[in-house]
C-alpha cells in the first residue's frame, strides 16, 4: 500500500460544496441589444443588469468600466485552485478575456460585438487563495473595423503584476463584418 492510499481524502471532512445561481442569458442579451457597449458595462457595474453566468460560476465582479478600460475582481477560493494548491491559470485566462472583451465592448455602439481570436498570457508569478483581492484589467490598444487589439494585466492584492496578456478580437455586428 503506498501513502496516498492510506490517505482518506475521499471522507466527508475533507468535501466542499459550493452552490451557483444565475440568470437566463437570453433575455439579457435580448435586453442590452439595444445599449451601448459602454451602457451595458455600466449597467452590468452598477447591478441594473445581471452578470454573465460565467462570471457567476467563477465568482468575479465588475469593479470599474471606463471608456476602453475594464477591471474585474476575484476573492481567491480554494475551489480555483489546481493539484499544486495554486489558482489554476484558466482562472487568469478568463479574467483576462472577460475584461479586455469588455474594454472592446465600452467603445461600440449598440449592436456592434467582438469574439476572441487569439490570446497570448505570460505567467510571471503564481497566485493562491493567499493572493488577496485578484485584479484583471483589461485595456483597448487599437478598436479596428475587422480587428481589435487588447493588453490585459492580472494583479494580486499587493499589486504585483502576477499575468501580463495580449489579445486579438475579432469584430462582428452593423456593418463591421
Amino acid at each position: 500500500m503506498t501513502d496516498i492510499d492510506q490517505l482518506d481524502l475521499f471522507s466527508p471532512a475533507q468535501r466542499r460544496e459550493r452552490m451557483v445561481d444565475w440568470q437566463v442569458p437570453a433575455p439579457v442579451a435580448r435586453a442590452v441589444m439595444g445599449l451601448s457597449g459602454m451602457d451595458a458595462m455600466l449597467g452590468i457595474r452598477d447591478g441594473r443588469l445581471p452578470p454573465p453566468p460565467f462570471a457567476k460560476l467563477i465568482g468575479f465582479t465588475m469593479a470599474v468600466a471606463e471608456p476602453g478600460r475594464i477591471v474585474m475582481e476575484l476573492e481567491p477560493r480554494e475551489d480555483l485552485e489546481n493539484t499544486i494548491g495554486l489558482i489554476h491559470g484558466a482562472t487568469a485566462a478568463a479574467l483576462l478575456d472577460t475584461a479586455m472583451g469588455c474594454a472592446i465592448s465600452t467603445r461600440l455602439e449598440a449592436g456592434q460585438s467582438s469574439v476572441t481570436l487569439d490570446l497570448k498570457m505570460t505567467f510571471l508569478r503564481p497566485l493562491s487563495v493567499r493572493s488577496g483581492l485578484i485584479s484583471a484589467e483589461g485595456k483597448v490598444i487599437k478598436l479596428g473595423r475587422q480587428t481589435s487589439y487588447t493588453e490585459g494585466f492580472v494583479r494580486d492584492g499587493k499589486g504585483a503584476l502576477a499575468v501580463h496578456a495580449t489579445a486579438t478580437f475579432s469584430m462582428i455586428g452593423n456593418n463591421l463584418t
